[in-house]
């Protein structure tokens, strides 16, 4: 008898996966990507659907088309079945025939641009604001590429003339800087490994290790302890909306939360002494122990904090507020436009941003001893890789550091001996 099921790529990952399809019938098995991905969380493996909860709004369409190719796959085999003039049903021509019921087949050409703005629309409801401007950059980007060269961007054009030029379109004529081009790039990537799994691309060569992510390390700063003591012992009595931002800013200094996450700290993510919070980014809880500043804070606050603000307007206060605890050591900043590397020294409160309070906490943590290991519980970070590369810290500091630590402590080393 045959049977249908849907099961997950990778029935384990911690992001969306792609369904498949499986049919069975006459000893042979079809496997047929539904094109659909879905976090697994929010899959039931017993129904073989996605589960009919609040957090998975889609869900209805999202079963809905399920059953459809369930009820596809069947009739196709159905119909293949009673046709006399088929005398053997095999897994590639039932899935030409499902491919024919589903509208998906190799005549129905989708342009790149087309496939990327209907999965915009697609993913718009899914994603995150910040993600879905960065899908819609792209987009314009790419456009603008199209434009300007006068040549057709498309599914069978992206190879490594494309990269070459479009990467040079972007550094010089956009004048946009490294990082920025590689974002562009990954994005890229992204919707190409998407149209690939859905079957609408078989042109591979964005996966060369020649097509790749350019990065440059941006020359970001960090306030140490005694910078952050200056701007907490600001007298700001007289500028009260100062007074909050700063306390506002210490909270991000003293926990390691982002921007989206310590700015909406309730009374209610205060327990036992710690701040126990979802983040919002990556859905994750953390439990973070109070600092006594943060305490202090809170105490001041009356057992909460300060009331949020736009990133956009405490960004601007910021400077002016580092600026006011005198923060103003000249540091040197580097960026790449075109092929040309740009230098420029400036006071450190004018590149203070909401940003400056995480990497500040994950800096001046590990400079104090904590495990780095227990500082990416509350950053998040994957590897150590990613978070050494994170922290502002000079080959001079981590001597310092290493020299603490009894492997390099000649006096520790004979205490315990002793």
């Amino acid at each position: 008898m045959p049977e249908a099921k849907f099961v997950l790529k990778d029935p384990k990952a911690d992001k969306e996966t792609l369904v498949y399809l499986i049919f069975r019938f006459n000893n042979e098995r079809l496997k047929y990507s539904t094109g659909e991905k879905i976090d697994p969380k929010f899959w039931s493996a017993t129904k073989q659907r996605a589960k009919e909860i609040k957090d998975f709004k889609t869900y209805p369409e999202f079963n809905q088309y399920l059953k459809h190719i369930d009820n596809s796959v069947n009739a196709c085999y159905l119909s293949l079945k009673s046709n006399a003039e088929v005398e053997l049903i095999t897994p590639e021509l039932l899935k030409e025939e499902l491919k024919k019921a589903l509208n998906q087949t190799t005549e129905r050409k989708i342009t790149l641009f087309k496939f990327i703005e209907d999965y915009i629309k697609q993913i718009t409801p899914l994603r995150k604001k910040g993600s879905v401007e960065v899908y819609q950059s792209t987009l314009n980007v790419l456009k603008g590429y199209a434009t300007y060269k006068k040549v057709r961007v498309d599914f069978d054009t992206i190879n490594l003339n494309f990269y070459n030029d479009f990467s040079e379109y972007v550094s010089k004529k956009l004048m946009r800087m490294k990082n920025t081009e590689g974002k562009y790039i990954k994005t890229l990537k992204s919707f190409l490994t998407e149209a690939t799994e859905r079957g609408l691309n078989t042109n591979l060569e964005y996966k060369s290790k020649r097509f790749k992510v350019v990065k440059e390390t941006a020359d970001t700063i960090y306030l140490t302890l005694d910078e952050l003591q200056k701007i907490k012992n600001l007298n700001l009595s007289e500028k009260l909306h100062f007074d909050r931002i700063r306390d506002l800013f210490l909270v991000g200094c003293y926990t390691g939360l982002r921007f989206s996450d310590f700015s909406k700290i309730k009374p209610e993510n205060i327990i036992d002494n710690t701040i126990v919070i979802t983040t919002a980014k990556t859905d994750e809880k953390v439990v973070i122990p109070l600092n006594p500043v943060v305490r202090e804070i809170i105490s001041k606050y009356d057992g909460g904090l300060p009331r949020e603000i736009s990133n956009q307007k405490m960004n601007t206060y910021l400077k002016d507020i580092v600026q006011l605890a005198e923060v103003d050591t000249l540091t040197m900043q580097r960026k790449t436009k075109g092929n040309k590397t740009v230098k420029e020294s400036l006071p450190k409160y004018k590149l203070v941003s909401t940003h400056t309070a995480r990497r500040s906490f994950a800096t001046n943590a590990f400079k104090s001893g904590v495990p780095a290991i227990s500082i990416m519980k509350i950053t998040g970070h994957k590897t150590e890789k990613a978070f050494m590369a994170y922290i502002k810290i000079s080959q001079e500091e981590n001597a310092k550091i290493l020299a603490m630590h009894p492997f390099f402590n000649t006096e520790m080393q004979t205490l315990k001996a002793i």
